[in-house]
């Protein structure tokens, strides 16, 4: 009898090797507050060394935890990259589908990214979340269409966006209740709302809203 072949050792690009330290990182920091985990936790999960670890972050667990967030932040950015297809309702809904699965599955690091106050925190790892801010914004804008948002306007949106944030860490607390589904809708119900109310004071809102219900 033929002995069954063993598997052929693969050896990982470089590339691939911070992806594997990366995604193991991810994986703790979604469920455990960054302070909390350690450079042997991380080189535990990923089954490697710890000195391996330290070859592709030789800044320790800072400079990982930084690219973690990174690659984090990127993955939420593109929660609100829909294409710009079929009424704005349903498109803001199904960017939000993915939000809030990311929150789901990411439950106790989107909390500390978010409530900050961890000792890994630093001007750069609170620039990254304020670019996420950012870029949902601009992106609400597009599905808008409006390339040139007034201030009232601006506010708006970025007040509903620190809304959604704040709800989505309330959701937690809650043990995430409401059903998600039910705090989707919710959601989009408040953008409605509070385009509505800025609409009373705004020109360009107001054009918007009545856009919206042509839409719908």
């Amino acid at each position: 009898m033929t002995p069954a072949a063993t598997p052929a050792y693969r050896r990982l690009s470089v590339e691939e090797r911070r992806r594997q330290l990366l995604d193991a990182a991810l994986s703790l920091f979604a469920h455990r507050a960054p302070e909390d985990v350690s450079l042997d936790d991380v080189a535990e999960a990923a089954g490697v060394s710890r000195p391996l670890v330290y070859r592709y972050f030789p800044g320790g667990k800072q400079q990982l935890y930084e690219a973690a967030l990174r690659s984090a932040a990127d993955e939420l950015r593109q929660c609100f990259d829909e294409p710009r297809e079929g009424p704005l309702l349903p498109r803001l809904s199904r960017a939000l589908k993915r939000y809030l699965t990311f929150v789901d599955e990411h439950d106790t690091g989107f909390s500390a990214l978010l409530q900050g106050g961890s000792v890994v925190e630093t001007s750069r790892t609170t620039a990254t979340v304020d670019g996420v801010r950012r870029a949902a914004a601009e992106h609400i804008y597009h599905h808008l269409g409006v390339p040139d948002p007034g201030p009232r306007l601006r506010m708006t949106v970025r007040m509903w966006i620190t809304a959604v944030e704040a709800a989505s860490l309330i959701w937690l607390d809650e043990g995430k209740e409401p059903p998600v589904e039910e705090l989707r809708a919710w959601l989009v119900d408040q953008f409605v709302a509070v385009l509505t109310v800025t609409a009373g004071r705004d020109p360009q809102t107001a054009e918007l809203v009545g856009a919206l219900a042509e839409d719908g």
